[in-house]
């Protein structure tokens, strides 16, 4: 067997032992929020994802019962959330594009 295939077996075993773990850690659990931010190399940025889940704990710390994956995947949901509590000075940069007019709710 020359080097070449060598390395390439060798790639090939590497890859195919560590496809398991990958695939076993869902991509939820690599996803770092802290509030509405997500840590990203020490750095608060500003994510759709983590926007969504902090939206969600707000909202229940009114009383609803709304997931994150709810608000993530029905934007009739979200819309209604931020039509709640979008007042709530924690989530207005999250609902700002569901709301409009003087008093901030969508017409």
């Amino acid at each position: 067997m020359s080097l070449t295939r060598t390395a390439l077996h060798f790639a090939a075993v590497a890859a195919a032992a560590t496809l398991p773990v990958l695939a076993a850690i869902p991509a939820a659990e690599a996803i770092n929020c802290r509030g509405a931010y997500q840590i990203s190399g020490g750095r608060e940025i500003s994510t759709p994802y983590c926007e969504d889940n902090y939206l969600a704990s707000v909202a229940r710390s009114y009383g609803s019962r709304v997931s994150s994956a709810e608000i993530r995947n029905n934007p009739s949901t979200k819309r209604e959330v931020c039509r709640f509590i979008g007042h709530d000075t924690r989530v207005q940069h999250i609902c700002q594009g569901w709301r409009d007019g003087a008093d901030g709710f969508l017409r």
